[in-house]
């Protein structure tokens, strides 16, 4: 738009806030949600140009009846990878704007690692003119250590470019504290580039202490979605920093986090998703479904609205989002009741997105992915020779112990079952064998380790979705299913399958970088939901996403013991260690 244009655009908008033309829209009967003052106020409001131009009495083109619903300003997922969601960012919009969510913060962080810039610019392409509004955070560590084998690495000059564009933001979750503590040129060149260009640069300060926070805030990193407990969150507080309440697929923090919030410090907050996958997307929403679960544990409604939408906004400098007032953005909902978010309906700048539950029809961009998106799936065919892991009779082993819900793992030291020198699963112990192939450039790595927990009885499962590099990653009961299901899964160019004795139970083909499907989310849907009944097939009892957990077994920054391509990680020590404990 030129700037005459702009110049018209605002006559218009003023001469309808002034009443002196009528509005193009107007909503009349519904009880406004002031996030700036914590009311519920009863008013007319009045749309020009997909903006609030007014709240009052006015007179409109249209006219939306409310009947005594709630206004509510469109909530904001402050923090997201769409790539967990398994679809593209176009169907993702269908899945999300049926919970409220108008406004997303993605990070393709994810596609970056496989695909490199091509990925990222794939994903800004087939995000663009969608009924909801994605805005991009450059990644900033790919790869994030040197101790994984990724398909892509992205240095700070080829980040630079991309901040002339629109709709990005700034730099993402700065994950590598080591790297930024030590001063090392390209992660600090990365982060002074977004802060010249203007732009928010995002932390992931798992783990880190409150000297920690100093060198990040030091280093302009203001946001951090990595909290897992109240004294975390109140290191960040009192630093300065946003905190972002995670409620994801593997990461579930809210409830530990929640309490904290209080009417002193309840701006300091806001809600992300992170990474949350399809089907509970489907089952539970997204932003909305943290909104209910922060007023089922005592927040005020008004605070947790609040949180989803004008703390979010001011978070990203937003400066026209986020509310219910002349000047912002048109993008509201209408609830049926406050405290159950009941949505009734959804608009997106003052045209109707959704409504009971269904997305309207939209078009969606014509992006054709490039062929290095469309064959992501590129590695040596594995001998069983190469998963044995040698174990002396009676010496204990390091273990990868899962935590339910959690990314963080345990370093569990265990005595294993050992059959000719090598280790043998055991479905008694839940000690089963964990594998990480490397898929980007035919290496032929191949890093094995023990995983307890899982909860497998039989067969084996495989991803490649293996956070960060997005390497294979296979766990399971026995050499031969697991062998399979790395052979199938690279037939199909990527993907998550189930495997027992031998045979292929059910699969979800994920041909975009080995991350998305490029199918409509309700077939996707449906794959998922064969997994999970393949899952129980194979013994799986326990109550968290066993592929889920698997996905975040490689990623060599969250503790505490973690395996990638090239072996078992020691995270705090951030060092490689050998399955058998060493003697003492």
């Amino acid at each position: 738009m030129g700037v005459e244009e702009e110049v018209k655009q605002l006559q218009q908008a003023i001469a309808a806030s002034a009443k002196e033309k009528p509005a193009d829209i107007v909503i009349k009967n519904g009880k406004i949600i002031d996030v700036f003052s914590h009311e519920v106020i009863e008013a007319d409001v009045a749309i020009t140009d997909g903006m609030f131009v007014g709240i009052g009495s006015y007179a409109g083109k249209q006219v939306i009846d409310a009947k005594g619903l709630y206004v509510s300003p469109g909530f904001i997922d402050g923090h997201i990878h769409i790539e967990s969601s398994m679809v593209t960012p176009s169907e993702y919009a269908k899945v999300v704007l049926p919970h409220g969510v108008t406004t997303i913060v993605a990070d393709p962080h994810e596609i970056g690692n496989v695909s490199g810039e091509t990925g990222i610019e794939f994903m800004i392409a087939a995000s663009e003119g969608i009924p909801l509004d994605v805005y991009v955070m450059m990644p900033s560590c790919v790869p994030v250590t040197t101790f994984e084998n990724t398909g892509a690495a992205l240095y700070a000059e080829q980040l630079r470019p991309f901040y002339e564009q629109e709709r990005v933001r700034g730099l993402g979750e700065v994950m590598n504290f080591t790297a930024v503590a030590e001063g090392e040129p390209d992660i600090l060149q990365k982060i002074t580039d977004a802060a010249r260009a203007g732009k928010n640069i995002d932390g992931h300060a798992a783990g880190i202490g409150a000297e920690g926070i100093n060198i990040y805030m030091t280093a302009g990193i203001r946001t951090d979605h990595e909290c897992v407990t109240e004294e975390e969150a109140v290191e960040r507080l009192r630093r300065g920093m946003y905190v972002m309440i995670r409620e994801g697929t593997a990461s579930k923090d809210l409830q530990a986090l929640i309490g904290l919030v209080n009417e002193r410090n309840a701006r300091r907050f806001l809600f992300v998703t992170d990474d949350k996958h399809l089907d509970e997307l489907l089952e539970e929403g997204s932003i909305d479904h943290n909104v209910r679960m922060a007023i089922g544990k005592g927040t005020d409604p008004l605070t947790a609205i609040q949180m989803a939408t004008l703390n979010a906004a001011e978070c990203f400098r937003f400066h026209k989002k986020g509310a219910i007032a002349p000047g912002y953005e048109a993008d509201f909902l209408l609830l049926d009741d406050l405290e159950k978010v009941s949505i009734a309906a959804v608009y997106k700048a003052g045209v109707i997105a959704a409504e009971k539950g269904t997305c309207l029809p939209f078009h969606a961009p014509n992006v054709e992915p490039p062929v290095s998106v469309t064959d992501s799936v590129n590695y040596q065919e594995v001998k069983k020779e190469e998963l044995q892991i040698p174990i002396e009779e009676g010496r204990d082993a390091n273990v990868i112990g899962i935590i339910p819900n959690s990314i963080v793992t345990k370093h569990l030291r265990e005595n294993v079952t050992v059959q000719g020198g090598y280790f043998h699963p055991s479905i008694e112990k839940d000690q089963l064998k964990v594998a990480v192939v490397e898929r980007h450039n035919k290496t032929g790595n191949v890093g094995t380790g023990i995983l307890k927990g899982l909860g497998l009885k039989k067969g084996a499962i495989v991803s490649t979705i293996g956070h960060d590099s997005h390497n294979i990653i296979a766990a399971g009961t026995n050499d031969k299913d697991i062998l399979t299901a790395i052979r199938a899964i690279g037939e199909y160019k990527g993907g998550q399958a189930v495997v027992e004795d031998g045979r292929l139970l059910a699969v979800l083909p994920l041909s975009l970088s080995g991350l998305m499907s490029e199918k409509a989310y309700t077939d996707v849907a449906g794959e998922l939901n064969a997994l999970h009944h393949a899952l129980v097939n194979i013994g799986f009892t326990g109550n968290f996403n066993p592929f889920s957990t698997l996905s975040f077994l490689p990623l060599p920054v969250i503790p505490e013991l973690k395996i990638t391509d090239s072996g078992l990680f020691h995270v705090s020590s951030f060092q490689f260690i050998s399955i058998q404990e060493e003697k003492a």
